[in-house]
Formats: structure tokens, C-alpha cells, sequence
């Protein structure tokens, strides 16, 4: 990418990148470092609801098309997905990922490695998808990366229930951040993600992923080089609570946000168990929610018009 040096590689030049691994390693005695800052010990033998000990868990790796345009370009995000997310939406639609042991234990070298990989085959960015629960071990390949020539932008693409202790880790090392805004409502978080608190946790994470990377900045080829970019899934029944988290986004984030409005949704995984969210969504209520947004001022709008009538 020309003439972007990421902020990571400062990092390592002034020895702070590795005073960040170290520190956030200290982290992985008391865990704190996702919402559930469960402070679960993941050096012994218990697990917390990550069920992820020092080690990651790589589930596949490799170049993605099918990401947002300015992530993916002509050469693809390269896409690094971790196995056990620490979230449990009952709807999900890589569950076989996320809530499976599928996938392989990897060292910091092993995942540099896979980082460099990326990188080598062209892609654009290192795409972290599902990267909360392991902050420590992220932190200590993008180090070993770092000294071996990585030089793209790292993506943090999360389910957005971050602990602060962990991005404040990440100040400088993210250039990216691209979280979802599930829900509006802590009850309703609580009955489809099975986490607590998830509003404000999440709420807060993004106020401090913008914070620190602003809005979402491209370069002349329209790649995302830094930023902020925000990903909703608009549910059936306006159970997302759509409307304020579009306030939320307009009034406390900024109106130059970047959101993609997802109208994906369709059953998966355990959704037949919740005859509420048993369908997918109709076009009226995507609709009315990009309405919604579009009133609000927000006009960076990553949006479609779903398939479904009604």
C-alpha cells in the first residue's frame, strides 16, 4: 500500500509494542481482556466462557472477497477466523466456527506466520474476525510480524462485546476497528447472546474504538487505510433496537460513520427455538430502518435492498 506505514510498526521501533505483549500477557492471570472480564486464571487448567487458554484456537484463514468494499478491494481482506467466540448468539450464522473447538492451537510464530502469509498473497489488510477473547496472543504474533516485515493494516472485526483494559492495549496496534452493534437492550442481548450488560459494554468499546481511530479514512485507490467502521444486523420484530442505535451512532459517535446496514439475517443455528426471530427479515422493516438512518444524517451508508417482499 503506497506510503502507509501502519502505527504498529512505530510501535516496535520505540519498544512499546513489546511492553504492550508483555502487559497484556500479565492480563491472562486475571482475564479481563473481553466483556465478560470473567478474571478466570487461562494460564492453569480452568477455562472461562471463551474456553480459549494461552494458546488461540485458528479455525481457516485466507483472502475474502465478500467483505465491505473499502476492506476488500481487488486483492481481498485477509481474513484470520479465530474458533470460540465469546459471545452466544443462538442465530448464528458461522456458528460452526464460533461456537465449536473446530481449528488449531497456534504459537505467536505460527500465527505471525499466517499473518505474513496475507500479506504475501496480496491482500489488503489482516482481517481479525472474532478476535476479543484473544487480545494477549494477537498482540504477541503482530510483534513477531511486526519484526519480520508485516506493513498492512490490521482489521478488528468484532462481535463487539470488548473490555476496555483490552482496547486500550490496542491503541496504535488496531488500525481498524470494525465492530457490530447487535442490540439496544441488555434483556434482549441477555436472551439472544446469552452476555450480560451488552449495551453498555458495547456502547463504551465503540466510543473508545473511535476515540482512538476517528472515522474510517481511505486512500486514492478507496482502500480503508484507519477508522471506524460499524456493522448492524437488522433483526426480525425490531428486536435490535435498530432506531437507537442509529441515535447512538448519530449523535454520540459521529454522522460520518461508516455503517453497513445488514439485511442478511435469516434463521441459523438454534433461531428455530425463538419463533420470533424464526423467519427471515421483510423488506419493509429493512426499509424502515434505512429511512431511519438516512433522517439521522448518517450518509456513509453501506446498504441493500433485501430479496424478501412483504
Amino acid at each position: 500500500m503506497t506510503n502507509f506505514e501502519p502505527a504498529y510498526q512505530r510501535l516496535l521501533h520505540s519498544g512499546e509494542l513489546q511492553r504492550r505483549v508483555d502487559e497484556a500477557s500479565a492480563h491472562l492471570s486475571s482475564c479481563d481482556l473481553c466483556g465478560w472480564e470473567c478474571r478466570v486464571d487461562r494460564r492453569g487448567e480452568k477455562l472461562g466462557p471463551c474456553r480459549t487458554g494461552e494458546r488461540a484456537r485458528l479455525s481457516s484463514f485466507g483472502p475474502h472477497h465478500g467483505e465491505e468494499d473499502p476492506l476488500r478491494g481487488w486483492r481481498g481482506s485477509g481474513t484470520i477466523f479465530f474458533a470460540r467466540c465469546n459471545l452466544r448468539c443462538q442465530y448464528c450464522q458461522n456458528y460452526d466456527i464460533s461456537q465449536t473447538d473446530v481449528g488449531e492451537d497456534v504459537n505467536p510464530v505460527e500465527l505471525a506466520a499466517v499473518m505474513l502469509e496475507l500479506q504475501e498473497r496480496g491482500c489488503h489488510n489482516i482481517n481479525l474476525v472474532s478476535p476479543s477473547h484473544v487480545v494477549a496472543q494477537i498482540l504477541a504474533a503482530v510483534l513477531v510480524a511486526a519484526q519480520k516485515g508485516l506493513r498492512i493494516p490490521l482489521v478488528y472485526n468484532t462481535g463487539g462485546y470488548d473490555s476496555l483494559s483490552a482496547l486500550h492495549l490496542l491503541e496504535d496496534v488496531i488500525d481498524i476497528y470494525m465492530p457490530d452493534i447487535k442490540y439496544a437492550s441488555a434483556q434482549i442481548g441477555l436472551e439472544y447472546s446469552k452476555i450480560r450488560d451488552y449495551p453498555q459494554t458495547n456502547q463504551a468499546a465503540v466510543k473508545e474504538m473511535h476515540h482512538q481511530v476517528g472515522d474510517l479514512q481511505t486512500n486514492e485507490q478507496g482502500i480503508a487505510t484507519r477508522g471506524l467502521l460499524v456493522r448492524h444486523l437488522v433483526l426480525p420484530n425490531g428486536l435490535a433496537g435498530s432506531e437507537e442505535i442509529i441515535r447512538f451512532l448519530a449523535d454520540e459517535i459521529s454522522k460520518d460513520t461508516y455503517l453497513n446496514l445488514m439485511d442478511q439475517y435469516r434463521p441459523a443455528y438454534h433461531a428455530l427455538q425463538f419463533p420470533e426471530i424464526n423467519r427471515p427479515i421483510m423488506a419493509l422493516e429493512y426499509q424502515s430502518v434505512l429511512q431511519i438512518a438516512q433522517t439521522a444524517g448518517l450518509h456513509r451508508l453501506d446498504a441493500h435492498i433485501p430479496w424478501r417482499s412483504g
